[in-house]
């Protein structure tokens, strides 16, 4: 894929693997990671305080973040997103429990909402946890992490799988360490618009305090990951779209997850969001979904699938006033390269 200022970079291969790191082939390319930027989100002694800074009222007073979201009009075709190298599988953990389920879907319990502040105002997202050697790894958009108005990550940001009306079923999970693509972090590309986020163990609350709830993927299970795929392929996209469409209509309410299935192809170019290469299916979600999985080979029964991009962009494609598509990022062997070293980051209990 070329990226955008587009800047030139030695592709990174991949190789067909089934196991909880992306291997060893990897390894060079990612270490010197000319395209990936990591930033500290929190610290271990501040963790309990993020935490307890989400009270039920504060989530439920967060807002959908739409001001990196959405756009509406005629598009031309963007430039189909081309492998850089082997196609590669990284292979998901299911706990056999369910989220619930929706129109024959059986839900998946990775997928939930990441709560953060900008200028201390709540706002959410979606996201999933995905595989990882500590268990700890949640991806999402890559704007609802870092604000590209300030050059800078959001604040106090977590992530509750299986969110459900201010409810945690599987406890809060606080953000330390957020990886994203070098021309998302320093040019806005949205070709890159991804995330990889380590988080630290779960937390609860219970009548005897702040309890430590164990590590996010022991609890939820973990999506696998997936690179340099060939488009055309049947995905599902999960997410808690909750913005109205352009036109006022408001069909989801964001406190239950939801659902859309669709083949991947060439999306719409979106210059707004300098989207050149983009890759979209077609689903009615609105804002409030971006950050949300697209999955690959999902199992209804186990409720995993491989991650294949995010939730990106709500598109109107024909100009109607309704959203009609969500683009993505494709994910090629430079995406492979940030997970791959997030995947392999430990960071630890939350301190108290």
């Amino acid at each position: 894929m070329n990226t955008r200022a587009k800047r030139l970079v030695l592709p990174l291969g991949g190789v067909v693997i089934a196991s909880t790191v992306v291997g060893a082939s990897l390894a060079t390319s990612a270490e010197a990671a000319p395209e990936r930027k990591t930033h500290s989100l929190s610290s271990t002694k501040s963790a309990k305080a993020v935490a307890g800074n989400w009270t039920a009222s504060k989530l439920k007073a967060a807002k959908h973040y739409t001001e990196d979201a959405g756009a509406s009009g005629k598009f031309k075709t963007s430039k189909k997103a081309a492998a850089d190298g082997k196609s590669g599988l990284v292979a998901p953990t299911d706990v056999n429990r369910s989220a619930g389920r929706a129109k024959n879907v059986n839900l998946p319990t990775t997928v939930g909402r990441v709560f953060f502040e900008v200028d201390g105002q709540p706002y959410y997202c979606s996201g999933s946890a995905i595989e990882s050697k500590f268990k700890n790894l949640v991806a999402t958009a890559g704007h609802c992490v870092y604000d590209t108005d300030k050059n800078k990550p959001v604040d106090n940001f977590v992530f509750i799988p299986g969110y459900y009306e201010t409810k945690a079923p599987w406890g809060i999970y606080v953000g330390a360490k957020m990886h994203t693509h070098y021309d998302f972090d320093v040019f806005e590309d949205y070709d890159r618009d991804y995330s990889f986020v380590n988080v630290y163990n779960g937390i609860k609350q219970t009548d005897k305090g702040w309890v430590d709830a164990g590590r996010l993927s022991d609890n939820v299970g973990a999506q696998g990951f997936a690179w340099n795929q060939k488009l055309g392929k049947n995905v599902f996209a999960f997410g808690y779209p909750t913005g109205p469409h352009l036109d006022g209509n408001k069909a989801y309410t964001g406190e239950t997850m939801k659902h859309c299935y669709g083949k991947t192809y060439a999306g719409p170019a979106v210059p707004k969001y300098k989207v050149e290469e983009g890759v979209a299916i077609k689903c009615a979600f609105t804002p409030g979904s971006s950050g949300g999985p697209l999955l690959l080979q999902y199992s209804n029964s186990k409720r995993v699938g491989y991650l294949n991009g995010v939730v990106s962009l709500a598109l109107d494609t024909d100009g109607n006033q309704r959203y009609d598509r969500v683009s993505s990022p494709y994910f090629d062997g430079e995406t492979a390269g940030i997970y791959k070293y997030a995947s392999n980051l430990w960071t630890g209990k939350f301190a108290g």
